[in-house]
């Protein structure tokens, strides 16, 4: 976007906005996030009180009319303001914020997953306050994270979908208020045992958590029902554990309740009977693993059924709707201001 976008806010002759975010690649949960706010001024002078980024993402939600989804605000921050921009001035504001750690993760080896994240810019000016620009925002796996998937991929698990859930997931600790579902499809050696697994990476600054929940089968005699599990693991155990054998016998206690497997300090099992929160209505830095034939089964550029190129455009296409609402919310904004300046009049 090259000033697409004028603040209608502020008023027809305002200031436009547009934001460009450096690199453009994926950057990292708990990473850097860097780039420039470019501002162009409209028929006249005025005060840049603020200049405000948000991070947003598509998230679903579940309640008692049924699923839904919209856009959730996770982070906000002020890089800039507190200046004057002239009539037709130009003027760049270089910004460099950290993501949270439980930022969800958007691809896996350059494919998209279907998760949409984006940087919305806020601009205030005279007391009003207008989104003038909304740009995506792409995040690759922690080298954690990604030795994590590239041992299920390994093992032989397919990757089904990844979303946002709204709600938190009980014992855990979750800082957002959604968590990123990765649904998995077992291999063979696990199929008569579970429908599908579903992992969660829950990151901080010193490890991860991972959640596993399993749709377990049933029976000719018992029904079918999920079983959840969690461990943690630390950044710096990237290099020396066996990642197979660990997510392995991970999947192993998920799938037959072995309590005898963990004996290491930094894994740990949370009780079978956590379940996931109800769901509530919702409107680092280190370098990557290698990629490998096994992990990248995981990511073949398929997603819930369609390849990646139709999420690309499905993503697209997200946020074209979301730009459009605020663009209507803004003009009925404005609508309502100028009434009210007549009634004034």
């Amino acid at each position: 976007m090259v000033f697409e976008r004028l603040l209608g806010a502020i008023g027809v002759g305002g200031p436009s906005v547009d934001t460009m975010l450096d690199g453009g690649g994926a950057v990292l949960p708990g990473g850097a996030l860097s780039g420039q706010v470019r501002l162009r001024g409209g028929g006249a002078a005025v005060e840049i009180e603020e200049i405000g980024l948000e991070l947003v993402a598509r998230v679903e939600a579940e309640h008692e009319e049924g699923e839904s989804e919209g856009t959730v605000t996770f982070e906000r921050y002020v890089v800039g303001g507190g200046f004057r921009l002239g009539e037709d001035e130009e003027r760049g504001v270089p910004f460099t914020v950290t993501l949270p750690w439980e930022t969800p993760v958007t691809e896996l080896y350059g494919q998209p997953l279907g998760v949409v994240l984006g940087v919305r810019t806020e601009l205030a000016v005279a007391d009003a306050r207008d989104r003038g620009d909304l740009d995506p925002l792409a995040v690759r796996p922690l080298p954690v994270q990604e030795a994590v998937l590239e041992a299920l991929g390994q093992l032989g698990f397919g990757f089904r979908s990844a979303d946002l859930e709204h709600g938190r997931i009980g014992g855990t600790g979750q800082r957002l208020p959604f968590y990123q579902e990765i649904e998995l499809t077992p291999p063979p050696r696990y199929a008569h045992a579970v429908t599908e697994i579903e992992l969660t990476f829950l990151a901080t600054a010193s490890g991860l958590e991972v959640v596993l929940e399993a749709d377990k089968r049933g029976g000719p005699l018992t029904p079918g029902h999920d079983a959840l599990t969690r461990f943690t693991v630390r950044h710096e155990d990237v290099p020396v554990l066996d990642w197979n054998s660990e997510v392995d016998g991970w999947i192993r206690k998920l799938t037959e309740h072995r309590e005898a497997y963990g004996a290491q300090a930094y894994v740990h099992s949370a009780p079978h009977a956590d379940h996931l929160a109800a769901h509530g209505r919702g409107s680092g830095s280190g370098v990557g693993t290698a990629v490998t034939a096994g992990a990248a089964g995981l990511a073949v550029g398929v997603v819930g059924g369609m390849v990646a190129a139709e999420v690309v455009d499905e993503i697209g296409d997200f946020f074209e709707g979301v730009e459009e609402d605020e663009a209507e919310e803004s003009e009925d904004g404005q609508d309502g201001q100028d009434g009210q300046d007549g009634q004034e009049d």
